[in-house]
């Protein structure tokens, strides 16, 4: 009598979905509370001109240095304009700038770290390049800038965008190098796939993860780039608003009008908790899996 033997099916290497997670983690908890916070200040920010019938420059005639009240919910300024209507204009250019300096910065760097896990040359290139940046505080790295170019918002976008690109660099790197170890990467490059096909289907959809976390986390030091660099005047200049130009024309008056400084600082960190709370969300959301 023969015995049959039953082959068992090899179990398949299944490839990790890190979307979901990250999804799930953006629609409860601390990542939902975030995300409300940052989307009830940008909205408001975008209807300004519902919330308000003044414009940001308009100077009000006999309205200098007033407290809060039912027609300017944050006083005026010295200038006779309406604070309220500044804070909410400057929440534009304050987001604005961030969510356009974040994501070159993430990009450039991600680029760059990427290019380095495939050339040895290129990757201690970078890792020099990226010590060289690193080894210079944003502020201090701010102010040479600007004497160079003027103060600006093209200042704060520069070095939002270089302060950026060493991170997420160090991050892909370290992230790529890691996922490239797992076991469906190996199947991969067993069956004969290319190092650049491995790293688009495989590698790249898996690092989204800790890129995503250290975005958030970003974007929270973004906005205080910008309201430092702002407030030290060789950010966006007055008379253009923005949060950190208001907090600094508030120190002046703050026995007048104290509402000028409170509004704009509570925005700023209301803003940067915002971010920090989706950050935690999202980073909690990785460990766990």
């Amino acid at each position: 009598m023969s015995e049959v033997i039953e082959a068992v099916p090899e179990t398949p290497v299944r490839e990790p979905n890190p979307s979901r997670p990250l999804l799930r983690a953006l629609t409860r908890g601390q990542g939902l509370a975030g995300l409300l916070l940052i989307g009830v200040i940008a909205v408001a920010a975008l209807a300004a001109g519902l919330l308000t019938k003044h414009s940001p420059l308009e100077q009000i005639p006999g309205a200098n240095l007033l407290g809060p009240s039912a027609d300017h919910w944050l006083g005026t300024d010295h200038l006779n304009r309406d604070v309220f209507t500044r804070v909410l204009y400057g929440i534009r250019v304050d987001l604005l700038i961030a969510f356009i300096a974040v994501p070159v910065g993430a990009i450039l760097g991600s680029a760059i770290g990427l290019a380095a896990t495939v050339n040895p040359i290129a990757d201690v290139v970078a890792q020099r390049v990226f010590d060289l940046i690193l080894a210079f505080p944003a502020l201090i790295f701010a102010i040479a800038l600007s004497a160079v170019t003027g103060p600006g918002a093209h200042a704060v976008i520069i070095v939002i965008i270089a302060a950026e690109i060493p991170i997420f660099g160090r991050q892909i790197r370290t992230a790529v190098l890691a996922v490239r170890e797992q076991p469906f990467v190996e199947a991969a490059e067993v069956i004969g796939a290319s190092t650049g096909w491995t790293l688009r289907k495989h590698v790249l959809p898996n690092v989204i993860e800790p890129i995503a976390v250290q975005f958030a986390l970003s974007l929270s030091l973004a906005v205080f780039v910008d309201s430092a660099m702002s407030f030290i005047g060789i950010g966006v200049r007055p008379p253009d608003p923005s949060l950190g130009s208001i907090i600094a024309e508030s120190t002046r008056n703050l026995d007048a009008n104290p509402a000028m400084a409170v509004g704009p600082l509570l925005v700023v960190s209301a803003l940067t908790l915002g971010f920090l709370l989706i950050a935690q969300a999202l980073g909690r959301a990785r460990r766990l899996g």
